[in-house]
């Protein structure tokens, strides 16, 4: 069971936050920086992103609940929205927006905004983070596993950012096309999963 949440997480966070597409656009925003420039902006970056997404992942169910809102119909509406998003992937409508974002602050220190916040910790990652939670509501164990999960990932991002550039060379355009493509797939069944996860929480889908 630990372990198939333990996967279930890490696919859909590294898939919605997608630290190989995220590579380019930090080269491109940290551009004519130093090494130790680069380095402190990543850290900078992760860390509020890690920041942003655990107090989702400890206080989103709660902060719901206090608006009216069930865990069913997130999951539901949660699910569309990661699908909308694994559809960017697949027909590769992510990049130019997450792109346009970037220019958006260019020429500030961008480790906050926008690498930290929409790049990194984005709507596509709160809401995983709630829906992966809220599956587990009362088990600490199980919400803690999640949150391991995430700062896994957090650190792939930070390994990625720190040898970007060595990454850029070796994968190149073609093959950080490649994988984000694959990765929507990924994301495309479980975003499904979880709107049938809302509607048998529903009552309305039995299996």
């Amino acid at each position: 069971m630990e372990l198939e949440l333990a996967l279930t997480a890490f696919v859909t966070l590294f898939v919605i936050i997608d630290p190989i597409g995220l590579t380019p656009l930090f080269v491109a925003l940290t551009a004519g920086r130093t090494a130790k420039q680069r380095r402190g902006i990543a850290i900078r970056a992760v860390l509020t992103a890690a920041g942003l997404l655990a107090v989702f992942g400890v206080a989103g169910e709660f902060m719901l609940t206090k608006i009216g809102i069930g865990m069913p119909a997130f999951r539901i509406s949660g699910g569309i929205l990661l699908f909308l998003t694994a559809i960017e992937m697949l027909f590769e409508k992510r990049t130019p927006r997450r792109e346009k974002t970037a220019e958006e602050d260019e020429g500030t220190d961008p480790a906050i905004f926008p690498i930290a916040m929409p790049l990194i910790g984005g709507p596509g990652a709160m809401t995983s983070m709630i829906l992966l939670t809220g599956q587990y509501s009362g088990d600490i164990a199980s919400q803690v596993m999640v949150h391991v999960v995430m700062l896994v990932v957090l650190l792939m991002v930070f390994l990625m950012f720190v040898t970007s550039g060595v990454m850029e060379r070796i994968l190149g355009h073609t093959g950080i096309n490649l994988v984000t493509r694959l990765m929507g797939m990924f994301l495309a069944a479980l975003s499904v999963q979880f709107v049938l996860d809302g509607l048998r929480d529903f009552g309305l889908y039995g299996l």
